[in-house]
């Protein structure tokens, strides 16, 4: 298959932008998503066929660019969103990795799933009805999960004669609402998805409007400093070790770095063991590096034959994480049967797999209103609150505002093996953590 117009992309590596889009519903997700692969010629010719035959479903002849992402058969009769659709295209520019996700409440934690890798939110906002209940859901959900940028794009331009003034309203209200969250980077584009206005090109019906087109906006915004650069994280996923005579010597900490950056002598700690070393090599796929950076995957040799297992981490001694058996975490359930104070599950973190102890429900969050439920004593399905876990062994972590990859945690009911929750982990109310010689 090809795309109906081939795109110029160079051999040099592109970079990637992952971005879920989010708003109420019929604001026009799906539909924003189409145009943009439609415009950006990122459409297969038998997806353009499918296409086609699939506009006869709607009963209104045209064209559906929804059905692009809307491809459950529920979601093509009712005009709505259900489960996550990742959708992939490039320019010469960026490659990019789309999470088109529900607007209904009832979908909470699939939105949830959805962005917790995105780098960038883009939240749309039907220009006639502005600011409502949960365009504010959507956004504290944003924030919940550090989403570094956010894109509030006022659809439906057309449907408001591509008036100034709807736009300035919409603006003014999430600008002000926005305060009230932890949302870093704002931008506000006016656009209209159907008509393509301002989101492949910029559109001259709105020479009011002198910022880019939504496209030329991904492409351009830089990403490279959302990653943590400051706190070397390696969690090790595996210890390599060769059944072959001539690499009997050989025992590498395979991995993902999550944060920082090491370098061959680096003196390094094992968490949570707390015992030390130093970087005798660092190698890749390609071959070996004298340093290594966040997000790359590594296997690092160590000078010293300590014990290091899948599930610790290194660092550097003088910057080390939290390493505690209690924990709060802002808990998003996932799972029709509630969550229970007093029960235990598994779950995982980075590389680290354990159990734990639901400890206690600090408070529910209502997630229209934002105000605190103390008097709870259970979260369900869709429901968001602050929850103390117990863990049964030490977990070296990070605050989840710090970093989203040594903060996060996913809850997995042991009986059935499913994820029943999704975990962000709070800041102690503790002084930062000293490391002393093991």
């Amino acid at each position: 298959m090809t795309p109906t117009q081939p795109l110029p992309l160079d051999d040099k590596e592109i970079e990637l932008l992952r971005f879920t889009t989010a708003g109420s519903v019929d604001d026009g997700k799906s539909t924003l998503i189409g145009r943009l692969l439609f415009d950006s010629k990122s459409i297969f010719e038998d997806q353009m066929e499918a296409l086609q035959r699939s506009s006869d479903l709607t009963g209104k002849g045209d064209i559906n660019l929804a059905n692009l992402t809307d491809g459950l058969r529920a979601e093509r009769e009712q005009g709505i969103t259900i489960d996550v659709a990742y959708r992939y295209f490039a320019t010469p520019r960026r490659e990019f990795i789309i999470a088109d996700t529900p607007g209904h409440i009832q979908y909470t934690r699939n939105m949830v799933t959805g962005a917790s890798t995105a780098n960038l939110a883009v939240i749309l906002v039907d220009a006639r009805q502005g600011v409502i209940e949960q365009t504010r859901r959507h956004a504290y959900i944003a924030s919940l999960l550090r989403i570094p940028h956010v894109v509030v794009c006022v659809n439906k331009m057309d449907l408001v004669d591509y008036d100034e003034a709807a736009f300035q309203r919409v603006y003014n209200d999430f600008n002000m609402f926005s305060t009230h969250l932890q949302v870093r980077d704002l931008t506000c584009i006016p656009i209209s998805a159907l008509k393509g206005d301002n989101v492949v090109e910029k559109s001259d019906k709105m020479p009011w409007y002198q910022g880019p087109a939504l496209l030329h906006y991904l492409e351009t915004l830089h990403i490279a400093n959302d990653r943590n650069l400051h706190d070397p994280r390696f969690p090790v996923q595996w210890v390599n070790r060769p059944q072959d005579d001539a690499f009997h010597d050989f025992r590498g900490l395979s991995g993902q770095i999550a944060g920082g950056r090491f370098k061959v002598g680096d003196e390094v700690a094992v968490l949570p063991s707390g015992k030390r070393s130093r970087i005798k090599s660092i190698y890749t796929y390609d071959g070996e590096l004298k340093e290594a950076f966040t997000p790359m995957s590594v296997t690092i040799l160590l000078e010293d034959d300590i014990d290091v297992s899948r599930g610790d981490m290194l660092v550097r001694p003088d910057n080390v994480p939290y390493v505690d058996q209690q924990l709060d975490v802002m808990m998003c359930w996932m799972h029709e049967e509630p969550m229970r104070v007093g029960r235990k599950y598994a779950f995982k973190s980075a590389a680290r797999s354990g159990r734990c102890m639901i400890k206690d429900l600090r408070f529910q969050v209502d997630i229209d209103t934002f105000q605190r439920k103390p008097d709870a004593t259970t979260l369900e399905l869709n429901e968001i609150g602050r929850v103390t876990l117990m863990t049964t062994a030490p977990l070296a972590y990070d605050a989840y505002s710090r970093n989203r990859s040594t903060g996060s945690m996913i809850i997995i009911d042991e009986a059935t093996n499913l994820t029943v929750g999704a975990a962000m982990v709070c800041e102690p109310i503790k002084e930062v953590p000293v490391l002393e010689e093991a």
